[in-house]
This record gives structure tokens, C-alpha cells and sequence, in this order.
């Protein structure tokens, strides 16, 4: 095969998934991890994927806003192996705020059952995941109300009013994009606002960022890393990235991924 058509092999595995890995790609178009490597250097060089460690993801326009669906199938392992992590450090009896975000989801997922504490939330899928039918043990569950986005955030004034109404113990918030210089992004303006409005209701603001997240930045800054109080990411963070995180967060949490046959 010629790096022509293995460079639009990789192009198109990546559009289909959303992500590509280092490995899966070398087996499937049977050569080595290493031409593998070059062949995204050299396709991130051309601004066609952006290269992540182990693998690359699809680049996108600081202002673009993948739809929810789209990013639910993306790093699945990771987004549940952070979301346990965050899901040990609720204790019974806080009242916690989740962001919309498919990570925070996976979070909600695992805080089905805790009825001792309180969650307020601007997520249709978070509300929708702690108010199954049949859930007698769920939380105390509060929607904000406001404007539906891509991402299934509820946002403007009127999430930003019902939110400020509340103080919480911790916030547990998805981002898109983590960058050392640029700090914790979205591609959403009113959706930055509202994002605001539940870290200013906190006590504690912990973040659920898988590694694809780091050197992300969209288009609206709402805060910055040494506002975090904790970061929790899967172990597909490089090494050296993750020293430069530690210098500014509070704490950096460590979730391990499993990679299954």
C-alpha cells in the first residue's frame, strides 16, 4: 500500500470513529506502530487530525461544536474509567452540580442509586440517566431549564439564574478543551456563561477530562487550571504533559484503563 492510500485509510477510520488508535491502525493496514506514527505526524502537519498520545483524534475549528451523540462513542473506556474515579469522591449527604458532557454522564450513570445526595444540573442526558423510571433510590434531581445546545447543555439566563440559586459542595465538570495557556474551553459562548455560573456555586471544582481533551482549545475561555481544585484523566495522558498539569491544578487524579482483547 502506498502512503498515499494508507494516509486516506487513517483519514477515513478517523471520520467514521471520531478517534483513531496507534496500534488498531498498524494491525489493520499491517505495518509497524512507528510508519504509523509518521503518517500522522505527517497528516497533523497538514491540519487534517490533530495527533494525541497513542493515537489522533478529529481537528476541529476553535468555534465547532460536535453534537453529543458523536463524542458519546469516542474514548469509551476512558470516559468510564475517569467517571468511577469521580464517582468515589461523592460522599453521602454532599449536594454536587454536573455539567453536560458525555464523560459527566458516565458520572451520573455510577450515582444512580445514592439517594443521600443532591444533584443540580444543566444536562438533559444527566437528568434524563438519574430519573429513569423505576429509580426509588435515585437522587434529588434539579434541572436548570435554558437553551438546548449540541452538547445537550442547557444554557442562557435562565440556567444561569436557577443555578446561582444554589450552592453546592462540588461541581463535576466536562470541558472540550484543556490547555495549559488557554485553561478550560468551550467552542460555546452562553455556554461558557453558564458554565461560570456553576463553578462560582462550588466549593470544590473537580474536572472529567479524558486525554484527547489536553492542547484542545475552542473559541471561550471560562476558567483556568489553578481555579481546579481537582483534575481527574485517564492514563493515555503522556507523562510529560501531566507534569505540567500537576504545576497548576490542585490535584491530579490518575484513572487507569484497562485495555480489554
Amino acid at each position: 500500500m502506498l502512503a498515499a492510500e494508507r494516509r486516506d485509510a487513517i483519514l477515513r477510520a478517523l471520520h467514521a470513529g471520531g478517534a483513531v488508535r496507534v496500534a488498531d491502525l498498524a494491525a489493520e493496514l499491517d505495518v509497524s506502530e512507528m510508519t504509523v506514527r509518521r503518517d500522522l505526524d505527517t497528516l497533523d502537519a497538514q491540519s487534517l487530525l490533530r495527533k494525541v498520545h497513542g493515537g489522533a483524534v478529529v481537528r476541529h475549528n476553535r468555534g465547532e461544536e460536535p453534537w453529543s451523540s458523536v463524542k458519546a462513542a469516542q474514548q469509551r473506556a476512558e470516559k468510564a474509567a475517569i467517571a468511577t474515579v469521580a464517582a468515589a469522591s461523592v460522599e453521602d449527604g454532599m449536594t454536587i452540580a454536573i455539567s453536560a458532557g458525555t464523560t459527566t454522564t458516565e458520572l451520573a450513570r455510577r450515582l444512580r442509586h445514592r439517594t443521600s445526595i443532591t444533584v443540580i444540573t444543566n444536562s438533559v442526558s444527566v437528568f434524563q440517566v438519574l430519573t429513569e423510571p423505576g429509580a426509588d433510590d435515585a437522587p434529588q434531581v434539579y434541572l436548570s431549564g435554558g437553551v438546548r445546545t449540541p452538547s445537550d447543555a442547557l444554557v442562557g439566563p435562565i440556567a444561569d439564574a436557577a443555578i446561582a440559586s444554589f450552592r453546592v459542595d462540588a461541581t463535576y465538570l466536562g470541558v472540550h478543551g484543556l490547555d495549559p495557556e488557554a485553561g478550560l474551553t468551550t467552542p460555546n459562548m452562553a455556554e461558557a456563561q453558564t458554565n461560570r455560573t456553576l463553578i462560582g456555586v462550588c466549593d470544590r471544582l473537580i474536572v472529567l477530562a479524558d486525554h484527547t481533551k489536553f492542547g484542545e482549545v475552542g473559541t471561550n475561555v471560562f476558567a483556568r487550571l489553578p481555579q481546579v481544585h481537582t483534575l481527574i484523566v485517564d492514563n493515555g495522558l503522556a507523562v510529560e504533559d501531566r507534569a505540567v498539569i500537576t504545576a497548576q491544578v490542585g490535584t491530579l487524579s490518575i484513572a487507569e484503563v484497562v485495555d480489554t482483547p
